[in-house]
C-alpha cells in the first residue's frame, strides 16, 4: 500500500467492502434492546444502524470483508430484537399489466 493511501505508514487495510443488509422487525424495541443495539456498534465491522419505526425496519451498514449476513443477522438477534424477515434493499419490479385482447 502507498504512503499516499496510508497516511498511517501502512498499519491499517483500507480495503473493505460495504454491505447494507435491512430487517423488518415485529416489535419496537425496548430500551434495553435498543442499547445492546447501540453496544452492536463496538463490534469491529459494524459501521452504522438505522431504524425506520414507521416502516419497523433496521439498515445496518457493515464490512463484508471482516463479517457476514448470517453472523450480522445473529448479532442483531442476540441484542434482543425480533426479527421476523430479511428484506431485499431493491423492491421488485412491479409486475406488466395484462392487456386484454
Amino acid at each position: 500500500m502507498s504512503a499516499e493511501r496510508d497516511p498511517l505508514g501502512g498499519c491499517y487495510d483500507f480495503a473493505m467492502t460495504t454491505v447494507e443488509i435491512l430487517f423488518r422487525y415485529a416489535v419496537q424495541p425496548t430500551e434495553s434492546v435498543a442499547s445492546a443495539l447501540a453496544n452492536t456498534r463496538e463490534v469491529y465491522g459494524i459501521r452504522s444502524l438505522k431504524f425506520d419505526r414507521v416502516a419497523r425496519t433496521l439498515r445496518l451498514e457493515y464490512d463484508a470483508t471482516r463479517l457476514s449476513a448470517a453472523v450480522v443477522a445473529k448479532l442483531v438477534r442476540q441484542s434482543g430484537l425480533d426479527i421476523e424477515e430479511e428484506l431485499p434493499l431493491i423492491a421488485a419490479p412491479a409486475p406488466e399489466p395484462v392487456v386484454a385482447s
